[in-house]
């Protein structure tokens, strides 16, 4: 059984900055994630307002922030904790890696843990979007955008990631729509202008209520105005203000949660919980990289702080 002064679990921003706040503090640390490193991050076509980077994408900034949080800390992907427990002197964890075959689990313990699981794409929970999942329905312009070059595509939306990805469509040249449910968009003016520069078309007040196909998307139908419409489309990306927090460990800790399911911490980033801490998309709040980063390091100086005293 392997032994760690502070479990970090989920890879994205705030978990990574965790990791090399950790790491550099001379802690025995080790960031878990159920999937690749980098979480929603990897699907941000471009920041803008990342200090120090006039421009990157979400996956060039994961990769040079893997790169340096790995020199300090162990990262473990695709790996599901099947259980976790708390105990006296810290916690144990069940541990399986969800590409073995086999029922093969391994026990970590650690002294404490920093929950940086983050959040989950909001659905629009309409008939079809489950059964054309990866048949024309897609949550990331930027992991599948380049199978939509020359075809026509909807991003449902009105937020500023709904506008980028939108944008990074017609950048591959796709034939791109932003439909948006309110009666404007909510994201920030200079993308409403790029918006305009690109001449993508914008349809306003229209509230999905299905979407259609055979083996693959074909249209979508829309309340439009309180006018039913069916629109023609070969894919639909949703970029939906707001995600659902990923918060089943948080519960199974006894976390408390506020009534969004958010993590409540203090100014230190720790929870009602001795030892367990949170940081990033988890714990509500202003949902940007730069914040999740400036969690992460907090709850990883704290839990080396308390860790003195133990």
């Amino acid at each position: 059984m392997e032994n760690y002064d502070i479990l970090i679990i989920g890879a994205g921003p705030a978990g990574l900055s965790a990791g090399l706040y950790a790491g550099r503090q001379n802690s025995k640390a080790l960031i878990l994630d159920k999937g690749l490193t980098g979480g929603l991050g990897l699907e941000v076509p471009m920041m803008e307002n990342y200090p120090g980077f006039e421009a990157i994408s979400g996956l060039d900034l994961i990769v040079k922030m893997k790169n340096q949080t790995e020199k300090f800390c162990e990262i473990k992907e695709h790996i599901m904790i099947k259980s976790i427990k708390k105990e006296e002197d810290g916690f144990l964890l069940e541990i399986k890696s969800i590409h073995d075959l086999e029922e093969k689990i391994d026990e970590i313990f650690t002294k404490s843990i920093i929950l940086a699981t983050g959040a989950s794409h909001r659905h629009l929970n309409v008939p079809g979007e489950d059964e054309y999942l990866g048949r024309g329905v897609s949550y990331c312009a930027t992991c599948d955008g380049m199978f939509f070059t020359g075809r026509d595509v909807l991003m449902i939306g009105g937020g500023n990631s709904a506008a980028q990805e939108a944008i990074f469509l017609k950048n591959l040249q796709s034939n791109v729509k932003l439909v948006h449910s309110g009666r404007k968009l909510r994201c920030d003016k200079h993308l409403q202008d790029l918006l305009e520069e690109k001449e993508i078309p914008i349809i306003l007040n229209a509230k999905p209520k299905e979407i259609k196909g055979n083996m693959m998307v074909e249209s979508v139908i829309f309340n439009i105005n309180g006018e039913e419409e069916e629109i023609p489309t070969n894919g639909v990306f949703i970029s939906l203000i707001g995600n659902n927090p990923s918060n089943e460990l948080a519960k199974e800790l006894g976390v408390a949660l506020d009534e969004d399911g958010y993590i409540i911490t203090d100014k230190n980033q720790a929870t009602n919980i001795e030892n367990v801490y949170a940081a990033g998309d988890i714990t509500g709040g202003l949902k940007q990289w730069v914040v999740a980063c400036s969690e992460g390091a907090i709850a990883a100086t704290s839990a080396y702080k308390n860790l003195e005293k133990l």
